[in-house]
């Protein structure tokens, strides 16, 4: 074959250092388009970012030549950079140190989507961890309870 394809998309999930509340309400729209930026020059697209103050949620459509690990690494590097750089009280702001990941099919983009939209409707009945929890359980993970968090 003499083209390569590829249809992948990926679900991330990673909270801020200690899932402090640092993302606030005001910036958060630029913090999603400044990711958007950053995987644009990776060949990769934001479908969807949201989240609440200590986490966040994004909905990539990976390109072929893109690695999870890559992705994860460049976002968190710039998007740190660049709210240390944009707003001066954001100096103890950082990423935690691992992340989640998720394959998603074409057939469930609709869903993960919705459920990105609707983060502070579901925060309102269960905390970060619970809903973290719940995924990793979802997706059949195991997982030691004492690292999950840091």
């Amino acid at each position: 074959m003499p083209q390569s394809f590829a249809s992948l998309y990926v679900h991330l999930i990673f909270s801020t250092k200690n899932r402090e509340s640092w993302i606030e309400d005001e910036w958060s729209p630029r913090l999603y388009e400044y990711v958007a930026g950053t995987l644009r020059k990776q060949n990769d697209q934001l479908l969807i970012g949201g989240g609440m103050a200590d986490h966040i949620h994004l909905l990539i459509s990976m390109s072929r030549e893109s690695s999870i690990v890559d992705i994860v690494r460049n976002v968190k590097s710039n998007s740190s950079r660049w709210i240390h750089e944009n707003f001066p009280g954001s100096t103890g702001f950082a990423w935690q140190a691992g992340y989640a990941a998720f394959s998603v099919s074409r057939s469930a983009l609709p869903e993960v989507r919705q459920y990105i939209e609707n983060q502070k409707q579901h925060h309102t009945t269960r905390t970060f961890e619970e809903e973290f929890l719940a995924f990793l359980e979802r997706h059949e993970l195991e997982y030691d309870p004492r690292y999950v968090f840091d």
